[in-house]
């Protein structure tokens, strides 16, 4: 097919504008909604379909483009632990799976993704990537690697070399990961559009004005149970709280720290708490049945997580990083406290404890501005228009 009647049927010069296109997701894993990137994709899959779009999804746990798992000496075992895995490129899944298509996007920027994008080219399909690997969380999980002057701007360096350098379109999911980008000498096009959210995430009936805060106080965070997302903090900080006895803590992850928070909040909670893996699926009821959520994180891109909270009603209260873009959803201050400051966090708790009338007042309205910015189907619709200029003024270059 030539470039001319690609250009035509993707964008509607002499045709329609609005016809659906085909596209092709290329994730390392494919299946697993407990990856924050591989949830981000599937989501974007569903809605893409669910707008009229034709997605091939291609990765670990494919159900039709499935792809091997690349197994890398210890790397992998460390990455198994954030239900993440590697895939090995196959360039026959990729002509499969990429025939016919409109566009290839590209999730992560290893030689996986690199060998998509290449396959791609080489076929005369536009590619277009994401950049959801932040290379702060990299260096937290290399332990004191992250403490090497110009680690951070190397693994910039390195991404865009590896992939993004071949890419003329990059999606990013907050405006502070495109101002790294900016800093860090990326030329191409960016594209910020959230990751938003599922629709199965619905705001919970808030309590009447005049009741009491509810007991016990059900405080929930969700994340990888990693050294970047300092859960630590959290702990420490309802350790410190005027109503600590009060407090049920939920965290819902997995991660390499999973048996040390555990210790830590054996010994330091006086009430309940639970630490774990929780099921994708019951997430929704699991945030509708809590009354705060704390997100102490300090290396982020967006946080799923946070905006699925502030869906189901829930007041959220968020670390102030450099290093991340969640702050960006706090709506007062009393949702924002310095990152690794347990004893800020404990007195934003305690305050919204104290006041239930006005925790219900906010769940309400965090609840109503996430279903207007963050829907998935208004995301959706971003991300397609990025397609459709990809394809426009794709050239057959690499």
């Amino acid at each position: 097919m030539s470039q001319s009647s690609k250009f035509t049927r993707a964008t509607g010069v002499n045709g329609d504008a609005d016809r659906p296109l085909t596209i092709a997701l290329v994730v390392d894993t494919a299946g697993n909604e407990g990856n924050g990137t591989s949830n981000s994709a599937l989501q974007y899959a569903r809605e893409l379909r669910r707008q009229g779009h034709t997605v091939r999804l291609v990765g670990i746990g494919s159900p039709e483009y499935p792809i091997r798992v690349h197994h890398i000496p210890l790397v992998s075992w460390i990455a198994a632990k954030q239900q993440m895995q590697f895939a090995q490129p196959d360039q026959a899944v990729f002509h499969k799976a990429f025939a016919g298509v409109d566009v290839v996007h590209v999730y992560l920027p290893f030689k996986y993704g690199r060998v998509a994008v290449q396959t791609a080219h080489e076929m005369g399909i536009p590619a277009t990537a994401g950049f959801h690997l932040q290379p702060e969380n990299v260096l937290y999980s290399a332990g004191p690697l992250r403490y090497i002057p110009g680690a951070s701007a190397f693994i910039y360096w390195l991404f865009d070399r590896m992939l993004y350098r071949h890419i003329r379109h990059i999606h990013t999911p907050s405006h502070m990961i495109a101002a790294q980008l900016r800093a860090h000498g990326y030329r191409q096009r960016l594209h910020v559009i959230s990751n938003g959210y599922s629709p199965r995430f619905t705001p919970k009936r808030q309590r009447e004005p005049g009741s009491p805060s509810p007991r016990p106080f059900r405080i929930v965070a969700s994340g990888r149970l990693a050294s970047e997302k300092d859960h630590v903090t959290l702990i420490r900080a309802v350790a410190l709280s005027r109503h600590a006895e009060d407090i049920e803590l939920v965290i819902c992850g997995t991660g390499p720290l999973q048996h040390e928070l555990r210790r830590m909040a054996g010994k330091l909670l006086p009430g309940r708490w639970s630490i774990g893996f929780h099921d994708n699926a019951q997430m929704p009821q699991l945030l509708r049945s809590c009354d705060l959520l704390v997100h102490p994180s300090i290396v982020d891109i967006e946080s799923l997580s946070v905006l699925e909270g502030m869906a189901s009603g829930l007041v959220p209260v968020i670390a102030r990083s450099t290093q991340s873009a969640a702050g960006q959803f706090a709506l007062n201050d009393h949702s924002l406290f310095e990152a690794q400051d347990p004893a800020m966090l404990a007195q934003r708790i305690d305050w919204w404890i104290d006041h239930p009338d006005e925790l219900s007042h906010w769940g309400a309205i965090y609840a109503e501005h996430t279903h207007e910015e963050y829907s998935i189907a208004s995301c959706v619709r971003k991300f397609v228009a990025m397609e459709r200029e990809a394809i426009a003024d794709f050239d057959g270059r690499l």
